[in-house]
């Protein structure tokens, strides 16, 4: 029997201005599909042209100049309904979506939607539901204890997943979906009888949990910062409407 982590997937990512959610734009993204461990994947890119200036340091992190998004990027509108729609078909065709740090991802490209289209990733996915597997989430919940950070170029590491060209879209999507598979088969025992959507539903809670956790930790080492705790996607604010 194929478990699921060996079957059919897809990873999001995207490249941005910088990292908030309500504010800032995608100035790059990728889908990855894979129909099964080891099978070829289909990539499909886009660049965006955000109609604002990119910030130095996000240049720095992901090579993107405005120049070069002026250049060869296009419009945001009809880049962010193709993404949605692109997501839509995996999610009406029963792929799980691969989405490191899901509700960055996910929340942004909602954002970009009520900001160009009028609509919102909810719209899109509205017949098909969303099912997501985030391996941040899920290898902080499996391996709790653990120290160190968990970012994706850390996790590619400790899991042993070749990760070449961090910060490119489609690099960073590919081996997120490369390590859902490696976590899946190292916590395979507590993992093979569960199924995507069961995970999508429990990934919400356990999120929630570490949310919670880190919350906790940043008062009592006096941080002001707030932990969201919603997952996959966050509730829009009253201010960004």
């Amino acid at each position: 029997m194929t478990h699921w982590y060996e079957g059919p997937l897809a990873a999001f990512d995207t490249e941005t201005t910088g990292v908030d959610v309500e504010g800032d734009r995608i100035v790059s993204a990728a889908l990855v599909v894979q129909d099964a461990a080891g099978g070829r994947m289909r990539v499909t890119r886009w660049l965006v042209n955000p109609g604002v200036p990119v910030p130095v340091g996000a240049t720095e992190i992901h090579g993107l100049t405005d120049d070069h998004l002026q250049r060869n990027g296009r419009w945001p509108a009809p880049v962010v309904e193709e993404i949605a729609r692109a997501l839509a078909e995996q999610c009406a065709a029963g792929r799980p979506l691969v989405v490191m740090n899901a509700p960055f991802d996910l929340t942004l490209l909602d954002r970009e939607l009520k900001r160009h289209r009028t609509s919102s990733l909810g719209a899109y996915l509205q017949n098909s539901p969303l099912c997501v597997l985030d391996p941040r989430v899920l290898d902080k919940h499996l391996d709790r204890y653990r120290k160190g950070r968990r970012t994706l170029t850390d996790l590619c590491e400790l899991y042993g997943v070749v990760l070449d060209g961090a910060h490119d879209a489609a690099a960073d999507a590919a081996a997120s979906l490369e390590l859902v598979r490696a976590v899946g088969r190292r916590f395979s025992s507590r993992l093979e009888r569960l199924t995507p959507p069961e995970l999508h539903t429990l990934q919400a809670v356990w999120h929630a949990a570490q949310a919670r956790g880190l919350q906790a930790w940043f008062a009592k080492n006096g941080t002001a910062e707030m932990v969201d705790p919603a997952w996959p996607l966050r509730p829009d604010l009253p201010a960004a409407a």
